[in-house]
């Protein structure tokens, strides 16, 4: 009698001698008799996994002569014949073999849900079929008697006042009767059985998944970016499917390898707008515009051209009384909050399409107010100051909630959309909720937290400690992730940042005048930009484009980061400048600074 053995090879034949790949011998075509080579037990799980994709591409008869050829099964013969029944739709018979399958399975648990999954099927294909009688029967005397997922049985018990196909398929959440459900359902009946049994659905893909992915978290410059921003390098991925694999370009005949001239590690601009020091810049969650701040008492709006990683200015928030210290973008982009020197009495809320001031929080001439964060709806926000102001205000500029005592180095709200976490002078980081009135201690350094950032799903913060550097932590267990070396950290207030895609890297600027990249998960950095002969205050990544990163600097000057030429949407070596005057706010120009961007083909990036 044959016996099968784990990898659903036939171990003995009824002549005696081995079939499970063990160098059975063939007659080739000359007459010479051929030794098929003995396989070990990875390359018969090789010739398998070969098998099942040939059959997912559809060439079924090269898989079937190449478990032929080297004497191993695909599946299990039960498996095999299980699998034939659910794609005939014979579900009776697909019951009986799932009966012979019953002491295979690793847990016999397992079976119900498999039962029940068969009998969904059926039911549906007999309710879109018109048989509702018989789907009626299915119900009453084969899925309600197996009491299980009885939420779901109620469901499929409501479908049957249906009036047609389609309302049935969208109230069931099913593609409905045919080859493609019923694969899915196969898709969904192979986790339950054994590897050795039968392979798990699309598992050479998924080994290969994991392969590709692995290779990319290794990579220090893997930056994935739209095709605008990959250029001619896109020829390389021709197919939806190569895409979802591979991402941007890449082959799976080589290991994968980002060059470097591809990372934003080049300058494309450089922007002498503002008249003194600049001290902040952030991109708006749309990607399309940046605002930059500096000591001159402006704020500059640009426009961003995704195709060329350039921006040209849009107007200039004027008529601050001091400086510049902060800004806080709306998540609808429409709206910016303007923070001024801890002098200052008090914020600004402007409109960024129309560069119109909305409004001013001013509540007392003692006040400071020089961060804010604002909630997801757009229409109210948090600021405070380092004098003990922290407020939560609506768009009049009224404040709506107080908490007294607090003094705030820096706000940040967190994705719950109520928890507001504020940096303060003991070197921590607590939550506070204006509606109940209650705080909690959530992160304690040892020194000052000059500034910090939280990432996009609001798990992780990123911290500027005085004197240490950048550090990074995970909110939700509290816990301190990575210590980001290089730069220098001194008490000056500098400003990093999430960037990149799926925001796996980090950016600061220091006080030795460069701005640092990390990838999250290591501690050195894969770039260090130079360029800037003044302390860089901030550095901001383009939430859209992955490609583009702006930096700000005591030198007065906004430098724009891109790839290098080649791996742009459109060459920005020697362009034409113009000598236009975009408008202010107001219409006063700003002395001193040139109204346009000096454009560089190589800038001095290292």
């Amino acid at each position: 009698m044959q016996q099968q053995t784990a990898n659903g090879a036939s171990e003995v034949q009824q002549n005696g001698q081995t079939d499970g790949c063990e160098g059975d011998r063939a007659q080739g075509e000359n007459g010479v008799e051929e030794v098929t080579p003995e396989l070990s037990v990875v390359q018969q799980e090789m010739v398998r996994l070969i098998g099942q994709h040939l059959v997912e591409l559809g060439f079924k008869k090269s898989a079937d002569l190449l478990m032929a050829e080297s004497g191993c099964r695909l599946d299990h013969p039960a498996a095999a014949r299980f699998r034939q029944c659910v794609m005939a739709g014979e579900w009776a018979k697909a019951e009986a073999a799932l009966g012979e399958l019953r002491t295979m399975l690793d847990d016999p648990n397992s079976l119900k849900e498999m039962r029940f999954l068969l009998l969904e099927q059926k039911y549906l294909e007999l309710l879109e079929g018109g048989q509702a009688m018989e789907a009626l029967t299915c119900l009453r005397s084969q899925l309600t008697p197996l009491q299980h997922n009885m939420e779901r049985v109620h469901q499929l018990s409501s479908l049957m006042f249906m009036s047609n196909p389609e309302e049935l398929r969208s109230a069931a959440r099913w593609s409905g009767m045919g080859k493609e459900s019923r694969k899915d359902l196969m898709d969904r009946l192979q986790h339950f059985l054994p590897p050795s049994i039968m392979l798990p659905p699309h598992r050479l893909e998924t080994l290969i998944l994991q392969a590709v992915e692995h290779q990319r978290t290794q990579c220090a410059y893997h930056n994935t970016c739209s095709d605008s921003q990959v250029g001619e390098n896109t020829d390389l991925c021709n197919t939806e499917e190569d895409s979802k694999v591979l991402g941007s370009g890449g082959s799976l005949l080589l290991d994968h390898s980002c060059p470097r001239q591809a990372f934003p590690c080049t300058t494309v601009q450089v922007l002498s707008d503002h008249c003194d020091e600049v001290w902040i810049a952030r991109f708006s969650p749309d990607g399309n515009k940046l605002a930059t701040g500096s000591k001159d008492s402006t704020v500059v709006i640009w426009d961003v051209d995704p195709e060329t990683l350039t921006v040209t200015r849009r107007f200039t928030l004027d008529g601050h009384s001091y400086g510049v210290v902060y800004l806080a973008w709306s998540p609808d982009t429409s709206k910016l909050i303007v923070c001024l020197q801890e002098e200052a009495a008090e914020l600004v809320v402007w409109d960024t399409e129309r560069g119109e001031q909305i409004c001013k929080v001013s509540n007392s001439p003692d006040d400071s107010l020089t961060c804010a964060a604002w909630h997801k709806d757009s229409r109210k926000f948090v600021c405070g100051g380092m004098r003990g102001q922290f407020y939560q205000c609506d768009l009049e500029g009224h404040i709506l909630d107080s908490w007294e005592g607090v003094r705030v180095q820096c706000l940040a709200i967190q994705s719950d959309g109520r928890t507001v976490l504020a940096s303060d002078t003991h070197h921590r980081i607590r939550g506070y909720h204006f509606e109940d009135v209650q705080d909690h201690n959530i992160i304690q350094e040892d020194h000052s937290i000059m500034s910090f950032t939280l990432d996009a799903t609001g798990q992780y913060a990123l911290l500027n400690v005085a004197s240490q550097g950048v550090h990074l932590w995970d909110l939700r267990t509290r816990s301190l992730v990575r210590k980001f070396r290089g730069l220098t950290q001194g008490h000056y207030a500098i400003h990093s940042c999430f960037g990149g895609h799926n925001q796996d890297f980090i950016a600061s600027g220091s006080e030795d005048n460069k701005v640092y990249i990390w990838h999250h998960k290591r501690e050195l950095p894969v770039a260090t930009l130079t360029g800037h002969t003044g302390i860089v205050n901030c550095v901001t990544w383009n939430p859209q484009y992955p490609a583009m990163v702006a930096s700000v600097s005591d030198d007065g000057t906004v430098r724009i980061w891109g790839p290098a030429p080649e791996y742009r949407g459109a060459k920005t070596a020697n362009p034409t400048t113009t000598n236009s005057t975009p408008p202010t706010a107001n219409g006063r120009e700003c002395e001193g600074g040139s109204s346009h961007g000096s454009f560089l083909s190589n800038g001095a990036a290292v």
